[in-house]
């Protein structure tokens, strides 16, 4: 089955849940209305369903080689990344003063959907050069500017991350990568790094790495980790590429999924010292660490949505073509396509719901970002911000949780059919399971939302949010509409129990640390139903005016349809959770260590 991007419900997100057109009015984005997002999501489609998708399955089966420490992509790959970088697709959000498009990341979201869902290993290495360019913009010299930005904004380099070493994963403090001072403000850098995706290949001609390490002497800790700038080539006056620097691959993994990503072993300064650039100022690197992370979540959320639309892509053609069983309503005398059968039906509903919600809940945070960023009021600024910040967790935690259900869902349409790797649904199950462990775990993103989203501004953010809920339930309150009716009802309790669970977060993170964070993970969840139950409200509402026009009549009554979905089979799970989370931290703290 060939991949189609879903553009009809991407630029129905765009038009009513990010709001493009409002965005268009703003500074900076005064070419990007609706009109020329369309264009760019349609020309992105066509470039990701000819030459991208095609390479997925192919890639999967003969992933990249290592030889000699060089690295070798799977076949098609270095042509497929050459027509990207002259699309220009990897500068899309990036400033103009680098070569870039400066367009929102309301339509960069979907154009990454559009990427992941065509090909994840091949999309994460543009991903790394995102991150890259972010902290560069954000940290860098201006020399490095000049230098790296340019050429990382037209692909014509490509970057990474270094953070993870063998005995310092999630916890960062105890990364000993060293760096030495050196010559011109240069450092020696030493040390081992791990997981390192696409650290190193044949697709780009230069690999800028950012590296973290700790300056000799530095405090001990996260206080004393700052960051560098490591080039595979030294850039020369001119432009072109001098000496090979003292940073190698000695490795590459064997992983369950996106085996087509060389994810390599890093060696820094085995010949004398890799000759590093420290970015902003010494022992603030985890700070300018986290601006890549932060993005790198959001994307990898994306990257969530992306695998559940290929995985029900898939299983929607198969349930359509595999033929087994007669109707249990005896309708038929023969066998019918699975798809007439109820629970097959039960089970795609499941995989649209959340995927379109999950969506939905990218496109809106998006649009936060882009407002966060060049909306001309000060106070508007600050607010988006923060509520941005407050739903990237959701979008990484929950998105690529949903994933996983969905992609195995996938498998399971499938049937048997589904275990063998030839239908490809089992390569979306094996690509989703990393999803929710790079770029800090979904247990990770709970603390987050817990601790620095909800407890250290006493619950602001989420009181607005349940703000915004009420003024949307009231609206549903006006409606004469079946659908609607059962919408608002059942996100009037789920709103209740949001407000009751972030409250409890709020009174005892401080006094029962143990006993709220049991609830962490429950609370995301919880959390996630009800903000996508709420954009689903929202879409219902619109949905539900457009038919009155008689537009679209069939697209907008299956939103509709999918959203009553959502808020009878998913968002009814909030009550559960909502006791998970009061009562449940004692039975998880319950047993003794050896008890295990």
């Amino acid at each position: 089955m060939s991949f189609k991007a879903p553009l009809k419900d991407m630029l129905f997100n765009l038009k009513h849940i990010s709001d493009i057109e409002d965005l268009s009015t703003m500074p900076g984005f005064e070419e990007s209305g609706l009109e020329t997002s369309q264009m760019v999501l349609e020309e992105c489609a066509r470039f990701n369903e000819s030459v991208v998708a095609p390479l997925n399955a192919s890639a999967d089966k003969a992933p990249a080689v290592f030889s000699d420490h060089a690295v070798k992509t799977s076949v098609g790959f270095k042509e497929a990344y050459a027509q990207f970088t002259q699309g220009g697709w990897q500068s899309l959000q990036h400033p103009v003063e680098f070569g870039g498009q400066n367009l929102p990341k309301s339509v960069g979201a979907m154009c990454a959907e559009i990427l992941n869902a065509a090909n994840l290993s091949f999309a994460l290495c543009p991903l790394l050069t995102d991150g890259a360019i972010e902290a560069l913009l954000t940290a860098g010299s201006q020399a490095q500017k000049e230098t790296y930005l340019h050429r990382l904004v037209s692909g014509e380099w490509s970057g990474t991350m270094n953070l993870t070493e063998p005995q310092a994963g999630s916890d960062l403090s105890l990364i000993r990568t060293r760096a030495e001072p050196w010559t011109d403000g240069a450092y020696k850098i030493f040390g081992t790094k791990i997981y390192i995706t696409f650290g190193e290949h044949d697709l780009s001609s230069n690999i800028v790495h950012m590296v973290l390490a700790r300056v000799t002497g530095a405090p001990p800790g996260v206080k004393g980790i700052s960051l560098f700038l490591v080039p595979k080539f030294m850039p020369l006056d001119n432009g072109l590429l001098g000496e090979r620097n003292d940073v190698y691959c000695v490795s590459l993994e064997h992983k369950l999924g996106i085996k087509a990503s060389p994810t390599a072993v890093m060696q820094f300064g085995d010949r004398g010292g890799a000759k590093g650039f420290l970015v902003g100022e010494e022992n603030r690197g985890l700070e300018y660490m986290f601006i890549m992370m932060n993005a790198a979540r959001f994307a990898v959320g994306v990257q969530g949505v992306a695998l559940a639309q290929r995985a029900y892509q898939k299983a929607v053609t198969y349930a359509k073509d595999r033929v087994q069983s007669r109707p249990v309503d005896g309708s038929q005398s023969r066998a019918v396509a699975i798809i007439h059968h109820p629970d097959v039906k039960r089970m795609l509903m499941t995989m649209r719901a959340y995927t379109q919600g999950c969506r939905s809940l990218a496109a809106f945070a998006a649009g936060a970002f882009d407002r966060g960023l060049h909306h001309p009021q000060k106070e508007v600024r600050q607010d988006q911000l923060a509520l941005y910040e407050f739903l990237v967790p959701l979008v990484k935690g929950f998105s690529t949780e949903m994933s996983q259900w969905v992609c195995s869902m996938g498998v399971q349409v499938h049937g048997g059919m589904g275990f063998m790797e030839e239908t490809g649904a089992a390569q979306y199950y094996r690509d989703a399971k990393i999803l929710t462990i790079y770029e800090g775990t979904t247990a990770i993103q709970a603390n987050d939302l817990l601790g620095r989203k909800t407890v250290r501004d006493g619950g602001q953010i989420a009181a607005r949010l349940a703000q915004m809920i009420d003024e949307t339930l009231a609206l549903l309150a006006l409606q004469d509409h079946e659908d609607l009716a059962l919408m608002h009802e059942k996100l009037k309790a789920a709103k209740s129990h949001f407000e009751q669970s972030a409250l409890f977060m709020v009174r005892h993170a401080q006094t029962d640390p143990n006993g709220a964070y049991a609830g962490s993970v429950p609370y995301l969840m919880l959390t996630s139903m009800v903000v996508v139950a709420w954009l689903f409200a929202k879409s219902m509402l619109v949905s539900h005016a457009r038919i009155a026009l008689h537009d679209d009549e069939r697209f907008y009554r299956a939103k509709i349809k999918t959203g009553r979905f959502f808020a009878e089979h998913v968002l009814t799970q909030t009550e559960s959770l909502l006791h998970s989370i009061l009562k449940g931290s004692g039975s998880v703290n319950s047993l003794e260590l050896e008890d295990f």
